[in-house]
């Protein structure tokens, strides 16, 4: 596996060599167009005078055999630096500041391209005259006479490449150095950048492995400070963590809660009915112990049941509920009539404080029947006696707020948060209620919370009242 080093390492390299290369190239190029230029015009300006100066002769003396024609040349040759070749319209080099050169002939494409054109210029070695490629700038010598031109021979003017090759070599070797330092400089900081990085992304690919062997303690600390990606990942990491660390605790709760709750009934049908099998149990008392073994299944039934749905709420949490308009009065309505036997049982009266007329929300019906279901029927069992329960609906900035409130004993305000825990039961009712489970609060608020709405409790003075809102159609 190729590590976040190498990767970044190879890539800077690449981009140092990619760019120097690239820079290089550019700067070459555009340094030999500009000595280029620069040569062409010191030659052809030279040239030129010299042009100039051998038509005077030519006009003054009828030849450039003077020696102070000669001179003049020599000096121009001198100062800019060049080989200096004097020709006839046939090609025949008249006069060459380079001795070797006499009594020789200028190529006859060269010849014809400078009489033809006006001047010629290009890098050549005038077919082996020069022994090395020369940078050549020729003019014609030329007369006007009226309207003609006469065209009396050429001018070259030679200039040595050397010293552009020289300049390539000392540009290459700087360039070359540059990018060896640069080069080095980028991989110490890739080395020095990568380490910063890949620290805290190694230490949390430990943490993670700790994680799966069950160590749920396990953090990654000092990048609180870090105000970059790292920072905020190691961050979102630590909360991660924290996460499931608290699933697994509720996790491990909720499995202990559940063996307590299934261990409790299961112990007291067995020992009623090992009782009467064994003869412990008197034969006028087994009617009894049949009913105990008969209530414990019931409330066994009823837990599995309470878990069957809190596991189906629990998958439905993780997709969006198709949401559809109802009438909250009437489902209320309904909710109320299932539950009458059970209110009138305890004595009980409603007080209903409906709108009139429909009250149209958003929801799952079926799911806030629950909800009415199981706040209703808390209601009536935990209500004293020959008391009212009370359920309003009132309209309010786009909201449905519905109230179950019923007079009974006064939940501690320390006990309201954990009202909608699992398994939780307030001490006050464990003798009163021996047939709840401690589950149908939570499944209340879950369900709430996959609406998106929400639920509150109060308790003050004896009145116990549950608000849950819904969304106005």
């Amino acid at each position: 596996m190729r590590s976040l080093y190498k990767r970044q390492l190879i890539m800077m390299v690449g981009i140092v060599a990619l760019s120097f290369t690239l820079l290089s190239t550019a700067f070459m190029l555009l340094s030999y167009r500009y000595i280029l230029s620069e040569t062409r015009d010191r030659l052809e300006q030279n040239a030129r005078y010299i042009a100039d100066l051998t038509s005077m002769y030519y006009q003054a003396f009828s030849g450039i055999g003077d020696e102070m024609y000669r001179s003049n040349v020599e000096v121009i040759a001198a100062v800019s630096d060049a080989s200096v070749i004097v020709a006839n319209p046939d090609g025949e080099i008249l006069y060459a500041s380079d001795e070797r050169l006499q009594r020789r002939r200028v190529p006859d494409s060269v010849v014809d391209q400078v009489l033809t054109r006006g001047s010629f210029a290009g890098i050549t070695s005038l077919n082996g005259l020069y022994t090395s490629g020369q940078y050549i700038a020729g003019l014609p010598i030329s007369t006007k006479v009226g309207d003609f031109t006469i065209y009396q021979g050429l001018v070259l003017m030679s200039g040595d490449t050397n010293g552009l090759s020289e300049m390539w070599r000392a540009t290459a070797t700087i360039f070359f150095f540059a990018a060896v330092v640069v080069l080095l400089i980028a991989v110490v900081a890739s080395s020095i950048t990568s380490a910063h990085q890949t620290r805290p992304l190694i230490e949390m690919a430990e943490a993670a492995r700790r994680f799966g062997r069950g160590e749920f303690e396990v953090r990654v600390s000092g990048y609180k400070d870090r105000c970059d990606e790292i920072g905020e990942l190691a961050e979102a990491f630590n909360s991660m963590a924290a996460s499931l660390a608290k699933v697994e605790s509720q996790r491990a709760e909720f499995i202990a809660n559940v063996s307590h709750e299934l261990k409790t009934p299961m112990t007291t049908i067995s020992g009623f009915a090992e009782g009467i099998l064994d003869g412990t149990i008197s034969p006028e008392k087994e009617r009894d112990a049949l009913n105990v073994i008969v209530s414990e299944t019931r409330r066994l039934s009823r837990l599995v049941r309470r878990m069957l749905d809190l596991s189906r709420l629990n998958a439905l949490s993780e997709t969006v509920t198709a949401q559809e308009q109802f009438d909250i009065v009437e489902l209320m309505s309904r909710v109320l009539i299932s539950l009458e036997g059970r209110i009138t049982e305890r004595g009980l009266d409603v007080d209903a404080q409906f709108p009139e007329g429909p009250v149209m929300v958003w929801g799952e019906p079926d799911s806030v029947t629950q909800v009415c279901y199981n706040l209703l029927d808390n209601a009536a069992k935990f209500a004293a006696q020959g008391t009212d329960i009370t359920v309003s609906i009132v309209k309010k900035d786009g909201k449905a707020l519905v109230s179950i409130r019923n007079l009974g004993a006064t939940i501690p305000a320390d006990e309201l948060p954990l009202l909608f825990d699992r398994f939780h039961k307030a001490d006050y009712s464990r003798s009163m209620d021996r047939e709840g489970v401690g589950l149908g609060l939570y499944i209340v608020k879950t369900i709430i919370g996959n609406l998106k709405e929400k639920i509150t409790v109060t308790s003050e003075d004896g009145v116990t009242q549950f608000t849950f809102t819904l969304t106005l159609a």
